[in-house]
């Protein structure tokens, strides 16, 4: 579970290590990587300041199930 606490931890640094993690997608199972990407959705949320760069990374475009 994400907590506050683990959020306020990040820096740039930080987020830039889980940013390049996320862009190599070279995780041993996919249960790894979407830890990652929920982690980053999380930072995006609570500290947007941090992950402006890397927003490409959070797939937040709406779209047509149809």
């Amino acid at each position: 579970m994400i907590n506050v606490d683990k959020l306020s931890e990040f820096d740039e640094a930080g987020v830039a290590i889980l940013a390049q993690r996320l862009e190599d997608d070279d995780y041993t199972t996919p249960f790894d990587g979407l830890d990652d990407w929920h982690l980053f959705r999380a930072l995006a949320i609570h500290r947007p300041e941090l992950t402006r760069p890397y927003l490409h990374l959070v797939d937040q475009e709406p779209f047509d199930e149809d």
